[in-house]
């Protein structure tokens, strides 16, 4: 008699639950709306020849851009700290020119993207990009503060 019992109410809370399930409002998805991304990074097409990026307290700034071949950019330090701009990869700088910071500072021809010494605040470096690709560059001085310059073949629109 008690397996009687506790099978019926089984059978009930089954069909109450089944009830509750099928006599209920679907739930409605979430309403989706359209909200920006924001990053810690900031990418600017720059359609002209130069561009100055500017580096301060939080980094660079613009931290990424995106540049016509022959592109001059100059790097300009507002920070209170120094600024050492530099061609990826930390410590070594061999991204862009394939060789060392030992081999090719100080970059007397332009080919190396490496300021080679570090400034203070108000000093500036510039550097014209006659390769094209995604460069990622750094402060040496603060190897954490990094950005891209991306090169292309035809003015960006």
């Amino acid at each position: 008699m008690p397996g009687k019992i506790i099978g019926g109410i089984v059978a009930i809370m089954v069909i109450i639950g089944g009830w509750f399930l099928l006599s209920s409002t679907p739930a409605q998805a979430p309403a989706t709306t359209q909200t920006p991304v924001t990053t810690n990074t900031t990418t600017t097409v720059v359609p002209s020849a130069d561009t100055t990026i500017i580096y301060n307290d939080q980094g660079f700034s613009p931290s990424s851009i995106i540049v016509p071949l022959g592109a001059t950019v100059t790097f300009v330090n507002q920070s209170a700290r120094s600024m050492w701009v530099a061609s990826a990869m930390h410590p070594t700088h061999i991204l862009y020119s394939g060789t060392s910071l030992e081999q090719h500072c100080p970059d007397t021809n332009n080919a190396a993207f490496d300021q080679c010494a570090a400034v203070a605040q108000g000093d500036a470096f510039s550097f014209t990009f006659n390769k094209e690709g995604a460069w990622k560059y750094h402060n040496h001085t603060s190897g954490g503060d990094r950005g891209t310059v991306t090169v292309t073949a035809a003015t960006p629109i």
